[in-house]
């Protein structure tokens, strides 16, 4: 005791090589480890996936229930769907307006109502409404699947010969997939017709004249190509949040964890589909 007290620097060091070295390993595992665990989670979820198509005898038992995760995860949705394509659409709107009062290009009426009509119809409505969607479609299907797995309750269904693939992940991923691009639909419309609002006021726009340039420059895959986007959206946001709410595992915190999980992972996804099927179809 009294050595250590007389020669104070000793602990010093030790402390600082302590700290030292523990930071430098985690530093140059840490990424390994991240790649390690990305291969990792994709070879499992791309085996739950295929787990699907090998209950195919069963999945006559399981369809209808298609109808009532429709309900849930579309028309339940529809009214923050509304709410946010039409803010979405006035948010574009007030922008396009401001970068065109004060200056004089001929014919911006048209080019108003064909910049928002596009950007609305491609982008916006379709990935606006697929974020939405992942916190509250992906975390809620995660979290109820999460619990399940944390209270036995799949292994219950198991025991009892219910095929929880079939069951469980079937059905919502389904309905996610026809839902997914009728909500963006909907989203379309609202989102047009905020532009139109916030058009007609700051630029005393007509709504013929907004519609004009909407029609001289649309073509049918601005509008074809968001409700594609719609179906890959509803495919990977429910069978992500199917996958990790399977994998659940550590009780209430292991929930609160998969839910964290689904959201991050849904959200990187949908911005990578989002590439994917513009660098395929438009180009």
């Amino acid at each position: 005791m009294s050595s250590s007290l007389n020669n104070p620097s000793s602990n010093v060091k030790k402390d600082r090589k302590y700290i030292l070295s523990l930071p430098s390993q985690s530093l140059i595992l840490y990424p390994f480890n991240m790649i390690v665990l990305f291969f990792e989670k994709v070879g499992s979820y791309a085996y739950l996936m295929s787990k699907i198509f090998r209950s195919h005898k069963n999945w006559r038992y399981y369809l209808p229930l298609t109808v009532s995760h429709m309900f849930n995860i579309g028309v339940k949705s529809i009214p923050i769907v509304i709410l946010t394509g039409l803010f979405a659409g006035m948010v574009l709107a007030v922008q396009a307006s401001y970068q065109v009062v004060g200056t004089i290009i001929p014919g911006y009426e048209y080019t108003m109502g064909a910049v928002i009509g596009k950007s609305i119809l491609l982008e916006l409505a379709p990935m606006i409404t697929a974020l939405i969607m992942t916190g509250k479609i992906g975390a809620t299907i995660a979290a109820e699947i999460g619990t399940m797995r944390v209270s036995e309750q799949i292994d219950a269904l198991e025991s009892l010969s219910y095929d929880p693939i079939a069951y469980l992940i079937l059905p919502r991923i389904l309905a996610s997939m026809i839902a997914f691009p009728l909500l963006i639909a909907i989203a379309d419309l609202f989102g047009l017709l905020g532009g139109i609002m916030i058009t007609t006021e700051a630029l005393n726009m007509s709504v013929s004249d907004f519609m004009k340039g909407l029609t001289l420059e649309f073509e049918a895959i601005d509008y074809w190509f968001g409700i594609i986007k719609g179906f890959f959206f509803g495919l990977a946001i429910t069978s992500i949040a199917c996958f990790y709410g399977f994998n659940t595992k550590g009780g209430a915190e292991g929930v609160g964890k998969t839910t964290t999980a689904t959201v991050v992972v849904s959200c990187v996804s949908i911005v990578f589909i989002d590439y994917i099927l513009g660098e395929l179809i438009l180009l």
